[in-house]
């Protein structure tokens, strides 16, 4: 099955209000870019994304931020984004923070098919006892706050239970897709991608190089087709540093 479509609009383009987004990258590393920008133009709002990460101003999902269309951000880590901070303070924005092994496990378990897990990160802090505030309102107060989890213990050790997360669509950057969908990722792309890949219902590439089937050999494939849907071609201009960091010269 060729899952190739003409353009990122036509990929993007059903995606409703209100959807739930598992979108890959790491930082600005192997962000969807390309979908990303076709789904601003589109003007849909109220999305409730999942990533890792949102972006920064300028770039990334902070495009998607700044045009106001995400209303709910699950993420491990949220700085780089004075936007986003401004939202989130300002009762705009719904905010749910989730430990980084947590959210990528989370992900995984909603692509395979597992409703929950249990883990020890977190045990004895706030995401424990709940009270951590998603939401404030506009005086400051928490509107919204994370509920209390379920504890067990496992051979003397206390652990929380953490819920599966399934999305509607995913958005992912791969290196190199065949048409039938089989992806291989670059380097740091590949951290949350694939899990993002996983757990989405419907799954939308974009890729640095479309090959035909075959071109992948077999070892070399980080995802299968079965988890693709749709695949485009990226825009090869659009590739960010977060932060450009060099040595200075020998002896200045």
């Amino acid at each position: 099955m060729d899952k190739v479509v003409a353009s990122a609009s036509e990929a993007v383009a059903d995606i409703p209000d209100r959807a739930v987004l598992a979108v890959g990258g790491f930082g600005l590393s192997g962000i969807p870019s390309t979908l990303i920008a076709a789904l601003v133009e589109t003007g849909t709002t109220g999305l409730m994304v999942v990533s890792n990460n949102c972006g920064v101003d300028d770039a990334g999902l902070g495009l998607l931020l700044r045009a106001g269309q995400i209303a709910r951000m699950t993420s491990s880590y949220v700085g780089e984004n004075k936007e986003f901070a401004r939202q989130y303070l300002q009762g705009e924005l719904e905010v749910e923070l989730v430990p980084q092994g947590t959210l990528a496990e989370r992900l995984r378990a909603g692509g395979m098919g597992i409703p929950a897990f249990y883990t020890p990160a977190g045990v004895g802090t706030l995401l424990e006892e709940g009270g951590l505030p998603w939401r404030y309102g506009i005086d400051g107060t928490t509107v919204v706050a994370s509920p209390p989890k379920e504890v067990r213990e496992f051979g003397s050790r206390r652990y929380l239970l953490e819920e599966a997360i399934t999305a509607d669509f995913a958005l992912v950057r791969a290196e190199v897709a065949d048409r039938h969908g089989n992806l291989v990722f670059h380097a740091a792309a590949r951290n949350f991608n694939p899990l993002c890949a996983m757990a989405g219902r419907t799954t939308l590439v974009e890729a640095d190089r479309i090959v035909e089937p075959g071109q992948i050999a077999p070892d070399a494939v980080h995802l299968p087709g079965v988890f693709v849907d749709r695949i485009v071609a990226a825009d090869p201009r659009d590739k960010r540093i977060e932060r450009r960091t060099v040595r200075q010269p020998a002896g200045t």
